[in-house]
């Protein structure tokens, strides 16, 4: 009999969510795949002994803003990847908001060039769509490393904002897969920028980008995908009004919302946050959150995001509007949510659904988002009983700071693991960048 290890890696003593359930197995990884269940104890070249933890399949954050190129003295893709993985979370889709925009084939290439033996976890990159490039999309989508096409219908600037119908419409024919959209209405924005432009309290962010402004945009972008019968995914949605219309209109349109906006709430966050609070879509009150809960509860929404938005503390502290929105997420995702599946708030299943499964489903990602046979082994491994709290400290972002310093948490991811490589190991960051593009079944 050999002596040689069946597998490379093996995880045992572990609560394992599978797609049925939570089973006790031993997983037995070769080649970056899951090949084996059972009792594998012996047979793995390297073994990690999980001592009762519970294996999750990777979560995929599927809305980051990584700030590279252009940007880098807020974030970069070594920076950012480091603390997705200290978070837990094993691949991430990056938004095309840098400088330069990322509008075209050769920034797409950059951007897959700058994470090669940098990126610590998966990634793929978002295609900023523009009013001159819709005719290319339905190309550029298809190529490696890009997550799929993303439209800015308010808050952007340049060509990257696509405010009227027409162009929008082109963009949605042209192409095949799904669209992530950020829906505000930019006329009503402008409309009501007098309540804010000469200052005024942080408070008045939800007032001016309020939820109708938010409506308006989601009714638009949905009419125009149901006449064009392209399939879009609404992120980060905030307000009751947009819950209860998408639930009406799912047949083209998937769902995101934010850790951020299911926990905080205005007037408080404001309160003891002031511009650290301060993102777009903004954080609303708590008859919104409420609306947002049951709109999880009733599988409205498919995924949740973290939209990682860092800027400097600098930056953050400017008068208002003068400062700019946005906030750390990425590795406050896991553990925050953990702290609501804790509390009963969701299930563990739904958690996996809203992390895993979900982000699987609507972007057809290939071999992701379940622990099953053939499967990359992408494991998020946690302590669902470990209490601590989340500082400033703790993150690894380049910017430091998180709107949950102080957040009293349940649940922490212990261990990370990419395609059987072990890149967090008992919270701690372990060998070396091994993150790859993620693949899709829609692209050649």
């Amino acid at each position: 009999m050999s002596d040689t290890p069946r597998y490379d890696l093996v995880l045992t003593q572990g609560s394992v969510w599978m797609p049925g359930g939570l089973v006790q197995t031993d997983i037995g990884v070769r080649d970056g795949k899951v090949v084996a269940f059972g009792t594998l104890a012996g047979q793995g070249a390297q073994e990690l002994a999980l001592n009762g933890l519970t294996v999750l399949p990777g979560v995929v954050d599927t809305q980051v803003h990584f700030r590279e190129p252009g940007l880098e003295h807020k974030e970069d893709l070594e920076t950012g990847t480091r603390g997705a993985v200290l978070g837990g979370v094993t691949g991430i889709f990056e938004m095309p908001n840098t400088k330069p925009s990322t509008t075209d084939a050769a920034a797409i290439a950059d951007k897959v060039a700058r994470a090669r033996g940098r990126a610590w976890c998966d990634h793929a990159f978002f295609i900023g769509a523009t009013g001159d490039n819709a005719v290319d999309l339905a190309e550029w989508e298809n190529l490696p490393g890009c997550s799929g096409v993303k439209i800015f219908m308010g808050s952007s600037t340049g060509s990257l904002l696509v405010a009227e119908d027409e162009p929008l419409r082109n963009i949605l024919r042209h192409g095949r897969r799904r669209i992530a959209v950020h829906c505000e209405d930019e006329p009503r924005l402008i409309e009501r920028w007098n309540l804010v432009k000469d200052g005024a309290p942080v408070h008045m962010h939800p007032v001016w980008r309020d939820e109708e402004t938010a409506l308006r945009a989601t009714m638009r972008l949905v009419r125009l995908a149901e006449e064009t019968q392209r399939r879009v995914h609404v992120l980060h949605v905030t307000s009751a009004e947009e819950m209860e219309f998408l639930a009406a209109h799912k047949e083209f349109a998937t769902v995101e919302t934010t850790p951020q906006h299911l926990t905080l709430a205005g007037p408080d966050a404001y309160d003891r946050l002031g511009t650290r609070a301060q993102m777009n879509p903004p954080i609303r009150d708590a008859r919104h959150r409420d609306a947002l809960w049951k709109a999880v509860e009733a599988g409205v929404v498919d995924v949740i995001g973290s939209d990682h938005a860092p800027h400097t503390l600098e930056e953050k502290a400017k008068p208002y509007p003068a400062s700019p929105s946005g906030m750390t997420g990425v590795q406050t995702l896991v553990p925050v949510m953990l702290t609501h599946v804790a509390a009963g708030r969701l299930s563990l299943g739904r958690f996996v659904d809203l992390t895993s499964a979900g982000p699987a489903r609507i972007y057809n990602m290939m071999n992701k988002g379940r622990i099953a046979l053939g499967y990359d082994a992408d494991f998020t491994i946690v302590d669902l009983n470990a209490r601590w709290t989340i500082t400033d400290s703790w993150i690894a972002s380049r910017v430091g700071w998180t709107p949950f310093d102080g957040f009293e948490a349940t649940g922490r991811p212990v261990h990370t693991i990419i395609r059987g490589n072990i890149v967090m190991c008992d919270t701690a960051l372990q060998g070396t960048p091994v993150g790859q593009p993620v693949r899709f079944q829609e692209c050649p």
